[in-house]
């Protein structure tokens, strides 16, 4: 009798440790089938400096992170893999990437097919096309890794898929604004036909900016001149709009000053061309980017690494003042 007994609550035990297995699988695929369904926001231009999305602690130096898909969502798996881009991890770049493509490629070509432009409007509006956002996003993430290994046939066909199946799809940047994949890929494919290599990074002013200043100190007219003119294709209109809004400097504090973030990046990139004309010998080139800063963004302000602001009008009028006197 209690042989039997032990026998009957080892199969009871037993049926319900099987059946727990199973609730506990079934719980699992119905998350990731969740996770997948779910229509999530478009990826964002991750800034490289930026934590990653999950909570583990960052790799060491040299130490390349493990593949953790996370929650699969497309926005999760997008924003992986422009962390792995910024660590020139192609086989990360890949993984996150190609997953991204294999669960919503076809979402994606379903809301590319009901468009006939890119969508306007409100963002809500935007971040509703989530499957073609980050698609595209994920397409255009794969060119620039196979452009940074220089694997240029993979980079084309990578690029030209954004260009040719999810043109409508839009990145969402950290910023606040939209930029389209599919633009950003033919500038990249005409680079490549030209044989530069100007790398606009996430396109955010800030980076723009920064790497104008790099080529102002490396003598390199024409990379200033790519990078001040993407700053104004993309940023002048807001610049305006902000420059249109003040009576004076932004003062009250550091924090309102950088709020005029576009109006501030435009100024010094202006500034920035004027600058390389002038070095270049090119004096009317110079003069008319230093009048521009003082006509167009008067009230652009600076800010000094060594933790105070500059005006960029104040110094083009001083910039100009040299000029006369050559």
């Amino acid at each position: 009798m209690k042989k039997w007994m032990g026998l009957l609550v080892v199969a009871v035990f037993g049926f319900c440790a099987m059946n727990a297995c199973a609730e506990d699988q079934a719980a699992v695929s119905a998350a990731k089938a969740a996770a997948d369904a779910q229509p999530a926001p478009v990826a964002q231009a991750a800034n490289p400096a930026s934590p990653a999305t999950n909570n583990a602690a960052a790799p060491a130096a040299g130490v390349k992170a493990p593949i953790n898909f996370g929650d699969y969502r497309s926005s999760t798996l997008a924003t992986k893999a422009w962390a792995a881009l910024a660590q020139n991890d192609i086989e990360s770049v890949l993984a996150y990437t190609n997953k991204c493509i294999q669960l919503y490629a076809a979402q994606a070509s379903k809301m590319q097919s009901s468009l006939t432009d890119y969508v306007t409007g409100s963002n809500d509006e935007i971040f509703k096309l989530w499957a073609l956002n980050d698609v595209a996003t994920c397409y255009y993430i794969q060119g620039e890794a196979y452009r940074n290994a220089n694997m240029k046939d993979e980079a084309k066909e990578a690029f030209n898929k954004v260009m040719k199946d999810f043109s409508f799809g839009q990145t969402w940047d950290t910023k606040g604004w939209f930029w389209k994949p599919a633009a950003a890929a033919k500038e990249k494919l005409d680079m490549m036909a030209a044989g530069v290599n100007w790398n606009f990074g996430d396109y955010s002013s800030n980076q723009l900016v920064q790497k104008a200043w790099a080529s102002l100190a490396a003598n390199d007219l024409e990379a200033v001149k790519a990078y001040v003119n993407k700053t104004l294709e993309l940023y002048e209109a807001k610049a305006k709009e902000m420059q249109a809004s003040l009576k004076e400097y932004a003062w009250e504090s550091k924090e309102k000053t950088f709020s005029y973030w576009a109006l501030n990046d435009v100024g010094t990139a202006e500034f920035i061309l004027g600058e390389a004309y002038q070095n270049a010998g090119k004096k009317d080139d110079a003069a008319a980017a230093y009048k521009k800063v003082i006509n167009d963004f008067h009230f652009a302000q600076c800010w000094d690494p060594n933790g105070w602001f500059w005006k960029p009008a104040e110094a083009a009028q001083q910039k100009l003042a040299e000029l006369d006197n050559v």
